[in-house]
């Protein structure tokens, strides 16, 4: 039996993203420590994302058609749907999503917070009318960081190598 709750854990720009799967379908990506040691793809199905995040990392610009796993109320999978429609180099912010779905924009920062599988489902590139916005219920250190660099990433459309 795994002893880590890890279908895979790969090595990317960001640092270490563990993979979740269940049933064959992408359950959650976490960001890890730096030191978390890599775990080669357990089965099939995580081999598929390992790709499809090495192949974000190299082309920001790919479309995602992994299979998942969403876990969340009728609300918050609307949003999460609704993410997926962001074109990579894009960003909508909180208010505009929120009138598309009429609801808040606290609501729509809410739906995001809780998206466990980020870069997938882009909740990056959504931001405040003024500002970056947070990440991961976070509005500045690692996480912010991150959202930066992943928008970053993807309006200059060059690939990075991954570590």
């Amino acid at each position: 039996m795994n002893p880590t709750p890890f279908a895979a854990v790969i090595s990317s720009p960001l640092g270490p993203l563990g993979v979740v799967m269940q049933n064959c379908l992408l359950k959650c990506i976490e960001f890890l420590p730096i030191a978390t040691p890599l775990i080669s793809p357990q089965d099939d199905h995580a081999k598929i994302v390992e790709n499809a995040l090495i192949n974000y990392f190299l082309h920001p610009q790919q479309i995602f058609t992994l299979d998942l796993l969403l876990i969340g109320t009728s609300f918050q999978q609307r949003v999460w749907q609704q993410l997926q429609q962001i074109p990579s180099g894009k960003t909508v912010t909180y208010g505009t999503l929120a009138k598309q779905l009429q609801t808040s924009p606290r609501a729509i920062g809410n739906a995001c917070r809780t998206n466990r599988i980020p870069i997938i489902i882009p909740c990056h590139r959504i931001v405040g009318a003024t500002h970056t916005g947070g990440y991961a219920g976070h509005i500045q250190g690692q996480f912010h960081d991150i959202k930066t660099w992943l928008l970053h990433h993807e309006t200059t459309r060059r690939g990075t190598e991954i570590n």
